[in-house]
């Protein structure tokens, strides 16, 4: 009985323990161990933003994000999986046998379509199945196709930009993540259907609108498409620009794909068809993506590749000569077709006899040795001077990923050879943007105008918000532009670049056919070669410049291949723009500024 009464005392007492501390646990701490068991069993989720929409000059869409659902099922609630399988499989454009599988695995959180249309994930919902619920999500589109890919950029599996504009302005575009917070199992796996604890919505990013023009821009892409083809060319950059405003209307950087059979004629082209129809309307298009002979390049390479240009880096000493007095555009010169510099001989492109040529004829007949000799009487200081003063060996004003300033000779590593070398674009390396800036600083009378790619950005409701005018210097006194604008013209009348004529329009412009440093990280060049057109029209009131260059291409010379491609591109831009002719060549007399150029491009921005 002693010890009955001893056990009975410790269970009484042990009882008493465990009340205890049941008061404690349910009583006195309850609040605490509730807050603790609800950090538990909840959990944070991040809501991502919706991003800002990129769009051309004219409001088209070129990328865009776009509200989604991800659908996603308790399969431990699922008591029909292939009955409900057969239900679900239309609206998720799934096999009815895969869903039912899908829905048998017993996980308790099975994600089944990550981006469901809202529409479509409201239909799945209206079957009220258990365990079928839906998460908001997003996804980034391009209506556009890959239209101007090298400049818009793309987005990353974590909705970050990275690359292109999308990089650039990714905090202005991503706008401000939300978040809600859900109950989890206590293996960590979100509990589908469960109430939202708390919740603080997302904000969406602020949009871009773009200085591009989407039919000018596939209209150049199309152009550039079929030179390539026809030239064998590894690839090419074509950049249009508004020369008052520094807007740039179209920018292309297309690569061959070695890869792909056939021309690609008859195929559906990526990106909107045009306006307004290009000349070669009647030529099928050309498909630009990985199963057409051309793609979109990895890289925007008209910004971020730096060549040897070649002699359309002849702006350079000429503009310098000019101002500096040593020569005017008669200034007559003997020029042989050769002559040898610090034991190195250099020579013009075609062989002709010792010759009596104006400035102006050395200019339009792409003279290396006549060159050489105007920037001799100009000298070393005048001519590195004038290099940086027309805007290279300093970043573009872009403001985009990998634009580099380029790579300039110094006084220091001046060399003899430099006479000819670097008045013919074969020692400064170079983006093509930046040669387009120089001619543009011509066109625009000496005055240089920094470039842009972004008109205005886009906020809540569509409100628009114009970017700040490009920033101007003057880089030629206005009397030597006058004066160098001719001689520019006579390249195209009757020099080496009379494939760049466009008809009922005076054009000025240069050739360049540069040939490629060997990439070996010796000295030296490769037996291949980048040609390079690149000019202004009308030429009498400058309105449009652009550059076109093909990398490797056959032909070599910058007049075969890249001069057609200019007059086929800047005809149809004088066109859209409705350019008035110049005057003489079939065209109303130009007394005022092009109408529906203002109305368009110089749109105070």
């Amino acid at each position: 009985m002693r010890r009955v009464r001893v056990v009975r005392i410790a269970l009484v007492v042990a009882l008493l323990v465990i009340a205890a501390r049941l008061v404690d646990v349910q009583v006195l701490h309850a609040g605490q161990y509730q807050a603790e068991a609800a950090q538990e069993l909840t959990q944070p989720v991040t809501i991502r933003a919706l991003r800002g929409t990129i769009t051309d000059r004219n409001g088209v869409v070129l990328e865009t994000s776009i509200p989604t659902d991800m659908v996603v099922a308790d399969d431990f609630q699922i008591r029909h999986p292939l009955a409900e399988a057969r239900a679900l499989a239309p609206l998720l454009h799934l096999g009815a046998e895969k869903l039912a599988g899908l829905l048998s695995e017993k996980s308790g959180y099975v994600p089944l379509v990550p981006n469901l249309s809202v529409t479509g994930a409201k239909k799945v919902m209206s079957l009220a199945f258990p365990g079928i619920t839906t998460i908001g999500t997003s996804v980034d589109v391009a209506p556009a196709g890959n239209l101007a890919a090298p400049v818009v950029g793309g987005v990353n599996a974590a909705g970050q930009g990275d690359a292109g504009l999308e990089a650039e302005y990714n905090r202005l575009l991503a706008g401000q993540a939300g978040q809600e917070t859900l109950l989890e199992s206590p293996l960590g796996i979100q509990l589908p259907g469960t109430p939202v604890a708390k919740k603080t919505p997302a904000v969406a990013g602020t949009g871009l609108q773009l200085t591009l023009d989407a039919p000018l821009q596939y209209t150049a892409e199309q152009d550039l498409a079929r030179e390539i083809i026809a030239s064998h060319a590894s690839g090419g950059q074509v950049i249009v620009e508004d020369t008052a405003t520094g807007q740039v209307l179209a920018m292309v950087s297309l690569a061959a794909n070695p890869g792909a059979a056939g021309s690609g004629a008859g195929k559906s082209p990526s990106g909107p068809a045009p306006a307004t129809p290009p000349q070669s309307s009647s030529v099928a298009p050309v498909t630009i993506g990985p199963n057409g002979p051309v793609e979109e390049a990895p890289t925007n390479a008209a910004v971020t590749q730096l060549y040897e240009p070649g002699s359309v880096f002849k702006i350079v000493p000429f503009s310098a000569a000019l101002a500096a007095g040593v020569i005017t555009p008669q200034t007559t010169f003997t020029v042989p077709d050769q002559r040898t510099i610090d034991g190195y001989l250099f020579h013009d492109a075609t062989p002709h006899p010792t010759m009596q040529m104006t400035a102006t004829q050395i200019l339009a007949q792409s003279s290396n040795i006549g060159t050489s000799f105007i920037t001799q009487k100009l000298g070393e200081t005048r001519l590195l001077a004038q290099v940086r003063a027309l805007g290279f060996g300093r970043p573009t004003g872009l403001h985009f990923p990998g634009d580099s300033p380029g790579l300039l000779v110094t006084p220091a590593q001046w060399a003899p050879t430099d006479w000819v070398s670097l008045p013919i674009g074969q020692v400064d390396a170079v983006s093509p943007m930046q040669v387009l800036d120089a001619y543009s600083a011509l066109a625009n009378g000496g005055v240089f105008v920094t470039p842009k790619l972004v008109r205005a950005t886009v906020g809540a409701g569509g409100a628009l918000r114009p970017t700040p005018r490009s920033p101007s210097r003057r880089v030629i006194p206005q009397a030597v532009a006058k004066e160098l604008v001719p001689m520019f013209e006579q390249v195209v009348d009757n020099g080496t670049g009379v494939a760049a004529a466009v008809p009922g329009y005076l054009v000025a412009g240069k050739t360049g056919t540069a040939q490629i440093p060997a990439d070996n990280g010796t000295a030296g060049y490769l037996t291949a070669f980048d040609a390079t057109f690149v000019g202004f029209a009308p030429a009498n009131h400058p309105v449009l410049s652009a550059i076109v260059v093909l990398n490797r291409a056959t032909p070599i010379y910058g007049g075969a291949v890249a001069a057609p491609v200019f007059s086929k591109i800047m005809a149809y831009a004088l066109h859209r723009y409705d350019v008035p002719a110049s005057p003489g060549l079939g065209g109303k007399p130009q007394a005022t500024a092009p109408s529906t150029l203002t109305a368009l491009v110089r749109q105070a921005t």
